[in-house]
């Protein structure tokens, strides 16, 4: 098979190598969607990944091809979703169900061989049944959603609660989604690409409103952020919104969550940081003067219950109450995969969900 292997950091490169061969638990999945993960950049160009070489790539769906066991036998032909986490089941956490903070957890595409390939072994427990009108596509997306509804799931959030979005990338525009869903009618988005508020308008219709930086937000201390949040607090009439969530990952972008978060309100924490976060006196005072509820989010819920995030994200795609499609801005051949990095990481040109696909659709 061809997989994209990852030797060390900056060096990814196209190469045949054996097809896996499922083990004890496991499927052999003929990949046919994989999508390219704001982490992917950084584990590639940057970082590394836990282990070299190594196939990314945790976001794809495919065909169940082959099993390691007759047991596993009714999942052959079955299209699939794949979960990428693969928790040890013996720690604390998982005693608990609480999978996604496994203390000892294995990932596949960072820890494991993952998407970036033809083929991929996928442990059994990891598979989602996709129902037929979700497409593979839309499977790739599954991963994102989840991550994005299980962040909105850590808030304690009301019809009447007004909130604010600071970030619109995938996962930003996908919470803007699932806020909407649940019935807000007062929220506030705030992108720095004037693709942000086309692609907003692509995905929600109405209940929200929208503002562009017109820079990068990862830069050095973003005054428009500062702006942002002036304009939030006129709009709500000096009062404030009662949740506000972080999709930057910055000092500038927590300090203007912070300034237009009303007391008593709540801080959800989502962007993984791209360096140290550091927080002035008067930004921390205001913490502890607005007694604000700070909850952090990481991956998503995954137990094999029609209420956990994946499969409520299967059940909301396949009753096409939410729209994954549109947020696919690029789908490349399988062997453009270095193209999709290199316009992921280098924003020349507006971008969302970067796909590479082995039907192109």
């Amino acid at each position: 098979m061809k997989a994209w292997i990852l030797h060390e950091v900056g060096k990814i490169q196209l190469e045949e190598l054996e097809k896996p061969v499922p083990g004890r638990g496991e499927v052999l999945i003929a990949v046919r969607t994989a999508g390219i993960c704001g982490s992917d950049i950084p584990r590639i160009y940057e970082t590394g990944a836990h282990t070299h070489p190594l196939i990314p790539g945790h976001e794809f769906s495919g065909v169940v091809e082959a099993v390691a066991s007759e047991a596993d036998a009714a999942w052959l032909g079955k299209r699939v979703g794949i979960f990428p986490l693969i928790p040890c089941r013996s720690c604390p956490s998982c005693a608990n169900k609480l999978y996604e903070m496994c203390r000892h957890y294995d990932y596949l595409g960072s820890r494991r061989n993952g998407g970036f390939a033809e083929y991929a072994a996928v442990p059994v427990e990891c598979l989602v049944e996709l129902p037929d009108n979700v497409t593979f596509a839309e499977a790739a997306m599954l991963e994102p959603s989840s991550v994005a509804l299980h962040a909105v799931r850590r808030l304690e959030l009301h019809r009447e609660d007004s909130a604010a979005l600071f970030g619109l990338g995938t996962i930003g525009l996908l919470i803007v989604q699932w806020l909407c869903n649940m019935g807000l009618q007062d929220v506030f988005a705030v992108g720095h690409d004037p693709g942000h508020g086309k692609m907003m308008r692509q995905v929600v219709s109405d209940g929200y409103r929208y503002k562009n930086t017109d820079r990068d937000q990862r830069t050095e201390h973003n005054h428009q952020l500062d702006e942002a949040a002036a304009w939030i607090l006129e709009e709500t009439k000096g009062e404030g919104v009662s949740v506000v969530i972080d999709c930057i990952g910055t000092s500038d972008s927590i300090k203007s969550c912070l300034d237009c978060v009303k007391p008593g309100g709540q801080l959800l924490a989502v962007a993984n940081p791209k360096g140290d976060v550091f927080l002035d006196k008067q930004t921390y005072w205001k913490i502890l003067r607005k007694q604000i509820r700070l909850v952090g989010t990481w991956n998503s819920s995954f137990c094999h219950s029609k209420e956990d995030d994946w499969h409520t994200v299967k059940q909301f795609c396949s009753s096409g109450k939410f729209r994954l499609r549109e947020l696919i801005t690029h789908s490349l051949a399988f062997d453009q995969l270095l193209h999709g990095l290199e316009i992921a990481g280098d924003h020349a040109e507006y971008h969302n969900k970067i796909m590479i696909c082995k039907d192109i659709f």
